[in-house]
């Protein structure tokens, strides 16, 4: 006797076994790009000093001769933009200006070889306010690969941006509740005014919060919020915090805080962020 429903219960059933085994199938692996870049920041000002860190890949089956990392800038050339100040990882031919581009020279580079350079750029004095697309490429003298889009840069105006700078003291108080008393300073290095500003401090575990001026600890957690609403260009301001260790302490605290936010925007991320360590030999001989 023919049974329709017996066809149907197989098909079915293999259809849930495919479907399940391409679930289980690995996912395909992204191939790797001939040219990546990593900027260590999308905004910058005139005479700032930013790094772009580029990686390339040779995914041919040969050999590419005298293999360089090229960047360049749309619609406006990167040579006009800024200058280069270092490359690494290069031989003794090093970085060069190639027309519109800047080239970091490799030597040789076998099939599936890779090469990373860090190049360190000065945006030129005489930029004008606005943006550019940072192209990159891997090219060589018998193969260039396709140019590649990068991150889209914005060369602002030093009138609208406030660097905002953190600074961080601390003093220590030996006895029987050992105390470390920490200062947090925040400068304006203007040119504009800053306002808005916030420097998140993170105590180090086996302390707790005590009290704080101008801070209050975030919850539950290690966190001290302190802010500052306003600063003029040149001016500073101080926020305050304490710290309990205890009688028990014992080791090296160290406490870090960092600039979370502000207005305008900071075109310099190096004085962002300031550290400090303690010392306890017991409760009772505390040293920063």
């Amino acid at each position: 006797m023919h049974r329709p429903w017996r066809r149907t219960t197989i098909l079915s059933s293999v259809a849930a076994l495919a479907t399940a085994f391409i679930a289980l199938a690995p996912a395909a692996q992204a191939e790797t790009p001939t040219s990546a870049v990593d900027v260590s920041t999308t905004t910058v000002v005139p005479g700032q000093t930013f790094t772009v860190t580029q990686t390339i890949h040779n995914d041919r089956d040969f050999t590419v001769t005298f293999a360089k990392g090229a960047i360049y800038g749309n619609p406006t050339a990167i040579t006009d933009v800024v200058d280069v100040v270092s490359c690494t990882n290069t031989t003794a031919v090093g970085c060069f200006q190639a027309g519109s581009s800047y080239r970091a020279a490799f030597g040789d580079l076998e099939a599936g070889g890779t090469k990373t350079t860090v190049w360190t750029l000065k945006v030129k004095d005489t930029a004008a306010p606005g943006q550019f697309t940072l192209q990159h490429q891997f090219v060589g003298d018998n193969y260039a690969f396709d140019i590649l889009d990068g991150p889209v840069m914005t060369i602002a105006d030093p009138a609208t941006q406030a660097d905002v700078k953190v600074g961080l003291a601390a003093t220590g108080h030996g006895g029987l509740n050992a105390r470390i008393d920490y200062t947090v300073t925040v400068t304006n290095n203007g040119p504009a005014a800053a306002s808005g500003i916030r420097v998140v401090a993170t105590y180090a575990s086996g302390l707790s919060y005590a009290s704080g001026t101008g801070c209050a600890r975030a919850g539950s957690t290690r966190n001290v919020n302190c802010d500052v609403a306003s600063l003029a260009p040149g001016a500073s301001a101080t926020a305050k915090f304490s710290v309990n260790g205890g009688l028990l302490a014992l080791g090296s605290y160290t406490t870090t805080a960092v600039r979370t936010a502000s207005s305008p925007a900071d075109p310099n991320g190096a004085n962002d962020s300031a550290s400090k360590t303690c010392s306890a030999l017991t409760g009772l001989i505390v040293t920063c």
